[in-house]
């Protein structure tokens, strides 16, 4: 009996070693718990590539620079909750549809962010979050208030709002080209109905172009942050330790619309112009070249015929227009490789998108190039989207009679602050944009103003809505 004991008793002591021994070996060649982040990007088809498990690691700061609480004290007041009311079309109940009722419009609210840029109402957030909006409400301290669209630039995916107040709490501006890659950040905003919220990140790129503005010209020199975006944070402040503003929250890579890691902003040195430019003309004065410039790499030097290099500098100019074409009068060619504007290097598209974006219609600037291996400068003018030296203002035309605001713009007429008149008893709806009347092209106000005001008979308008959808309409004006 006692043998057999002894025998138990060993044999379990030597399953215990073993496992002890197993145990003591995967942990010191296995990693346990090692978190794993997968990293995704876009492509050209607007899908997301995702690619091999990385670890990812930060290295550590002293703890004061890691301080963020003066940064958000300065900051939290001067961020403001957007509302954006639209229309979405219209329902029928079982009621109208048995007694020719009209039906109730449908109503869509959407939410933003935006930060106050001076201290008698002007904000500031971002285009996308008030495009598509038939009325815009500012929510700041525990106020509602209507909010006037007084401008956008959908090429830098930006738009200034006003409110009647005054004494605001106006944001601290700082300089987006003294941000520095690893630098510390704070993003302010509202995600989720969520007033102040306040996330810490580091600059983790700039310059950064994403293809993301739906634009003809579009700009696209973005300050990438790992700081926590989220949706609602569109609009809000990017800003330093310091408090002081250094971008606008845009947009953030996920492949679930959720924060992952790769968020987007705006430099404020280009909102600084924008947003003056929209005070002071209504419109964004944009300085254009008259060309057309694409990355320097090795597939543009084989394309070209270009020198292949050790290192890239530069942006190679792809095509130049032949008509009101500042590039073309200063004897620059395709293929020629651009290495400054002004004092300023250029080695990717996006900084040459930028520093277009700070110079107005008339300027004059200095180009340093290289053609066939051999140095060369020269000076041209930029021009206006019509091609001319002098700046654009704002027109709109207002008219009693239809009651409602006309202006021009790319696709047709808009309308807008609509009153009581002709087309609100007709339906139309806010920020309406008429293409055709009776199949007829419009493109100018004074054509709307004078067939409403002449025409008798069945009319069928062509446009589109608030939110870019085709909205054909049919009446008859007696």
């Amino acid at each position: 009996m006692k043998l057999l004991q002894t025998l138990v008793i060993g044999f379990l002591a030597g399953l215990a070693g073993a496992y002890t021994f197993s145990r003591y070996h995967q942990s010191e060649t296995s990693p346990v718990n090692q978190p794993e982040y997968k990293v995704a990007a876009y492509q050209d088809s607007g899908m997301f590539q995702v690619s091999t498990p990385a670890t990812v690691a930060r290295a550590s700061v002293p703890g004061n620079e890691t301080d963020f609480s003066e940064a958000a004290a300065r900051t939290t007041p001067s961020v403001v909750y957007i509302n954006s009311i639209s229309q979405t079309g219209v329902s029928y109940s079982y009621w109208d549809l048995l007694f020719g009722g009209s039906g109730q419009s449908q109503q869509q609210t959407s939410s933003g962010s935006g930060v106050i840029f001076t201290q008698d109402g002007y904000i500031v957030t971002n285009n996308h979050v008030v495009e598509a909006a038939e009325k815009v409400q500012v929510l700041y301290n525990k106020k509602v208030y209507d909010a006037e669209v007084m401008g956008t630039d959908p090429s830098a995916d930006l738009a200034v709002l006003k409110i009647k107040e005054s004494n605001l709490p106006a944001i601290t501006l700082g300089s987006s080209k003294d941000l520095a890659v690893g630098e510390w950040v704070v993003a302010v905003g509202n995600p989720f109905s969520l007033a102040s919220t306040v996330t810490a990140g580091i600059v983790s790129a700039k310059g950064r172009k994403i293809n993301i503005v739906e634009d003809k010209f579009p700009i696209e020199s973005f300050i990438q942050t790992d700081a926590a975006i989220n949706p609602g944070n569109s609009g809000g402040a990017l800003v330093n330790r310091h408090g002081e503003l250094v971008g606008i929250n845009t947009a953030i890579l996920s492949r679930t619309g959720s924060y992952t890691g790769y968020a987007f902003a705006i430099p404020v040195d280009i909102a600084r112009k924008i947003v003056s430019d929209i005070i002071k003309f209504g419109v964004v004065q944009k300085a254009f070249f008259g060309g057309n410039v694409i990355d320097y790499d090795a597939q543009t030097a084989t394309k070209y015929s270009l020198p292949l290099v050790t290192e890239f500098k530069g942006v190679v100019l792809s095509e130049i227009q032949r008509n009101n074409s500042p590039a073309l009068d200063a004897g620059l060619k395709a293929g020629d490789i651009i290495l400054r504007l002004n004092e300023t290097e250029i080695n990717s598209v996006s900084a040459f998108e930028e520093e277009l974006s700070y110079h107005y219609p008339g300027d004059k600037i200095t180009v340093a190039y290289t053609r066939d291996g051999k140095p060369g400068t020269t000076t041209l003018t930029l021009v206006n989207r019509k091609g001319e030296t002098t700046v654009i203002k704002r027109k709109i035309y207002s008219d009693g009679n239809v009651g409602a605001s006309l202006e021009a713009v790319d696709y047709g007429v808009k309308v807008f602050k609509i009153k009581e008149g002709l087309f609100r008893k007709l339906g139309i709806p806010e920020n309406y944009t008429i293409i055709r009347i009776n199949r007829e092209r419009i493109t100018d106000p004074q054509e709307v103003v004078d067939f409403f005001s002449k025409y008798r008979g069945p009319v069928v308008l062509y446009g589109i809505n608030s939110q870019r959808q085709e909205l054909p309409l049919q009446f008859y004006l007696q």
